[in-house]
């Protein structure tokens, strides 16, 4: 009888990429990799922030501003994580292993579809609750989608719902033109720095990358992007409120990440994250609170995702990496 052997000897006995994988995810923090990413992350933005202060800032006139030159760099900006995924390698000497590139679509398909259509049934829950919670604002007619120039074409449309409908297509078609940014971050921070601070424990890690990411997202904060200028608490609460939300947005794209395997449904619900932001908004009477509702920076506006994030969060299984399939020997 053949004896068997010991968990020890089957770890001395396993390949070398599979104890350096073993010890990436339970052994101790790469604190050395990590300060080198968060830097150059932030680097470049110290860097090219204040170009982007001197060119026309994000807001003007109580309106988001139409800079190209302001707009251009702010795009660039969203690389910024890619750069520093690349560079922090290319300085240690980490090598190429491990960068959740590959697309994985037979295991991970429903994480795909979860990517494009949890944001918009959070954020249509979020603006429902605000709704709800405030009947006043409800505006079925949509006076403010077909009276304001907002971030689509819509205005001067007869019909509401045709509006609507507009609306809807438009911003499907904006969430896949915006994979290829929303890639430019997720390769650094679900794909690098997530995978880096996993040994914290998942929950920890992702809260944490949150943090990162809405202090990453500060200086936009503040020139106005997500709340304008002239709000309650401006300037300190603003950054604050979008550092909580940022967990809850961690949570979901850290989800999609982890089970799938792969960065690229990150990347998708990025995009759709970002065009789940305003349809709810065209529903208000009046002047919106950006702060409070019904788009998802605001306090109300943002339960639905704050929702997702909880029942994510308190899954047994929902921030564990699967095991890889095996692999048929010949």
């Amino acid at each position: 009888m053949n004896a068997v052997p010991s968990p020890r000897n089957q770890e001395e006995n396993a390949p070398k990429s599979d104890r350096r994988e073993d010890n990436s995810m339970n052994g101790k923090i790469d604190r050395r990799r990590i300060f080198i990413f968060v830097a150059i992350a932030f680097g470049i933005w110290i860097a090219l922030g204040p170009v982007i202060f001197f060119n026309g800032w994000l807001w003007t006139d109580g309106l988001l501003t139409n800079n190209p030159r302001a707009a251009n760099l702010l795009a660039v900006m969203m690389l910024a994580p890619t750069v520093a995924n690349i560079a922090t390698r290319l300085i240690t000497r980490e090598g190429w292993s491990n960068m959740l590139l590959w697309p994985k679509l037979r295991r991970g398909w429903p994480f795909y579809l979860a990517a494009l259509i949890l944001p918009a049934v959070a954020a249509i829950a979020g603006g429902a609750i605000y709704y709800l919670l405030f009947p006043s604002r409800f505006d079925p007619s949509m006076t403010y989608a077909l009276d304001k120039v907002g971030p689509i074409p819509t205005a001067g449309l007869a019909d509401p719902w045709t509006c609507l409908i507009a609306t809807a297509g438009y911003f499907s078609l904006v969430s896949m033109a915006a994979v290829p940014f929303g890639l430019g971050e997720e390769f650094g921070w679900r794909a690098y720095l997530l995978p880096k601070l996993m040994p914290l424990g998942p929950r920890k890690a992702v809260l944490l990358v949150g943090v990162i990411w809405a202090i990453w997202h500060w200086p936009v904060t503040l020139m106005g992007y997500h709340y304008g200028l002239d709000y309650w608490g401006a300037p300190v609460v603003g950054p604050l409120l979008f550092a909580v939300i940022c967990c809850f947005l961690s949570a979901f794209l850290a989800w999609v990440t982890l089970r799938s395997g792969s960065v690229w449904p990150a990347a998708f619900g990025h995009g759709a994250i970002n065009a789940s932001l305003f349809p709810m908004l065209y529903f208000i009477s009046g002047e919106p609170d950006a702060l409070i509702g019904p788009m998802w920076v605001g306090v109300i506006g943002s339960l639905g995702y704050a929702l997702l994030a909880l029942v994510i969060l308190l899954s047994p299984r929902a921030l564990v990496q699967p095991a890889p399939a095996p692999v048929d020997s010949a």
